[in-house]
């Protein structure tokens, strides 16, 4: 009789087991936001092939299905894989291999970096990003006279770090055959006293970047790999990348088909007639990786280096209103190009004149369309009755939270104070689109998500600063910041059904945090650790 009863037990251990299903893992125990439409949330989800499989509670999915692995999150919070709605991820790759001249606080150690980076690696090219006059005490554009000192026969050209804005010695200069009779439209090459200062502002940059050694392939590869380490580490799982020309885009998706890169990548193709008269005939791309289907266009330059196009002149320049970089007939002959291709359309736009030409444009072409979803990139500075023109539902303000707490400092002494109203006004922009898509621009700002969150919602600096918040009443809530950063920004980019939420049927794209940035203190936000960041189920 124990031999028979033996026996039926295991017959139905056995059949129990077999009932269940097979799934690739299951996260149990978590403090998961799902941000599906209701925002709820969850305790457990299991993945199979690489998609949110079921969700539900931690005992039911374990007695439902047997995994290869089980993910106990212990209590921590899950998200969403964040996505950068707007970065320049090749770019923060291509940085790494150039002289790091962010957070220099004076022109002499913008020198010092320079000359510590070519005593070390004695290259016949100096390239060079991340200074910002703002930062040092003598606001002034730089001036070329100690660089032409310094490498009198070495070509150097250092970037702002707004990418508006270039500092070149005379090297680098002759070498792209620029003098200060040199015309270009667009922009501005500053003279002191009738002389060449070796600053270019917006389009003239480009005549010396026509003359920068050409990357080769080995280089690409690992700017791409290097910005992926960076990146998944920090909680980013998608990546919409704001401007690439066709070898990039390309060599993205060899590397992504062999799964030496992981990172999905939005990749708004760079405005150029080459890339145009080659993406448009062969039309949209898309994979479970890659997404190919807008152009990144640019309107204006940044207000940082006085090149963002206003309606009335900069409050600190006397008779100054910064420089459309697009004809406004060439603005609107591109946008029923792309409208004609249906390709999505993504400009970036600073200045109230700026953004006021594009929304016009926009509202003018789309009008009788459906679901464009083109994007005003920055959406930065907006007066008069502007902001009424996102309530047309084909557009879109993609903004840049730490844009408003890096600017803050010095943004009223360029606009005055009654223009700032409409600066970095996200809550404003959210009320008349009913989303925004949330990013960073980096590595113009820092990569970390945690720090776009905390500027949404605080408006302060690290440092609490300044109290109460820069234009609080233009702040996002919690909630209208994780969907910024997840839900909306898949809608930017036409992936709303397929990521951004932890929902059955999408991409297991997921992280799990040390804090729940929805319920800690304020303070606590920017050290907060993405413990763990999943892309398609599989651990980075």
């Amino acid at each position: 009789m124990k031999k028979l009863l033996s026996i039926f037990v295991l017959i139905s251990i056995l059949s129990c087991s077999k009932d269940k299903e097979h799934v690739d893992s299951i996260v149990i125990n978590a403090n998961a936001y799902t941000v599906n439409s209701s925002f709820d949330k969850a305790e457990a989800f299991a993945i199979k092939n690489g998609k949110f499989y079921k969700i539900g509670t931690s005992k039911e999915l374990q007695e439902t299905f047997e995994a290869d692995t089980i993910i106990d999150a212990k209590g921590q919070t899950v998200f969403p894989g964040f996505i950068d709605a707007h970065c320049h991820f090749y770019g923060l790759g291509t940085n790494l291999q150039k002289v790091d001249l962010r957070g220099t606080t004076s022109f002499d150690e913008v020198m010092k970096r320079v000359l510590d980076y070519q005593n070390d690696k004695q290259t016949d090219f100096i390239i060079g990003r991340g200074w910002d006059q703002n930062d040092w005490e003598d606001k002034n554009f730089p001036n070329k006279k100690l660089l032409d000192a310094l490498f009198p026969d070495t070509p150097v050209a250092l970037t702002r770090i707004d990418g508006h804005a270039l500092l070149c010695n005379q090297a680098a200069l002759d070498l792209a055959k620029i003098t200060k009779k040199t015309k270009i439209e667009g922009g501005e090459i500053v003279l002191e006293n009738g002389e060449l200062t070796g600053v270019l502002v917006d389009n003239p940059m480009g005549l010396v970047y026509d003359v920068f050694p050409k990357p080769d392939r080995e280089f690409q590869i690992n700017a791409l790999l290097d910005a992926q380490d960076i990146c998944t580490e920090l909680g980013l799982t998608t990546v919409s990348d704001a401007g690439l020309d066709r070898n990039v885009i390309e060599l993205i998706d060899s590397l992504q088909q062999t799964g030496d890169l992981q990172m999905r990548v939005y990749a708004m193709v760079e405005n150029s007639k080459d890339n145009l008269d080659y993406f448009l005939p062969k039309g949209k791309i898309k994979t479970d990786r890659l997404n190919v289907q807008s152009v990144k266009v640019y309107a204006d330059g940044a207000l940082g280096s006085r090149g963002a196009a206003l309606k009335a002149p900069y409050s600190d320049k006397e008779n100054h209103f910064g420089a459309m970089v697009i004809g406004l007939d060439e603005l609107e002959s591109l946008a029923k190009r792309l409208e004609a291709a249906s390709f999505q359309m993504n400009t970036h736009a600073i200045g109230d004149s700026a953004n006021s030409f594009v929304l016009k444009t926009y509202d003018k072409i789309l009008q009788a369309k459906r679901d464009r979803r083109w994007r005003v990139e920055h959406a930065q500075i907006i007066t008069d009755n502007d902001f009424e023109i996102f309530k047309n539902e084909n557009i879109i303000p993609s903004v840049q939270p730490t844009h408003a707490t890096s600017d803050m400092y010095w943004a009223e002494d360029r606009l005055g104070a009654e223009r700032i109203k409409g600066a970095y006004a996200f809550k404003t922009l959210l009320n008349a689109s009913g989303k925004v898509a949330l990013g960073t621009d980096f590595p113009i700002e820092h990569v970390s998500p945690l720090l776009t969150f905390y500027a949404s919602v605080s408006r302060q600096d690290v440092d609490g600063y300044p109290e109460g918040g820069f234009n609080i009443e233009d702040g996002l809530s919690r909630e209208e910041t994780l969907k910024g950063m997840t839900i909306w920004a898949a809608y930017a980019n036409f992936e709303d059904n397929e990521k951004g939420s932890i929902e059955v049927g999408k991409f297991a794209d997921f992280i799990i945090l040390d804090h729940d940035l929805m319920t800690t203190d304020l303070k606590n936000i920017p050290s907060t650790k993405v413990e763990q960041t999943y892309i398609g189920g599989v651990k980075q």
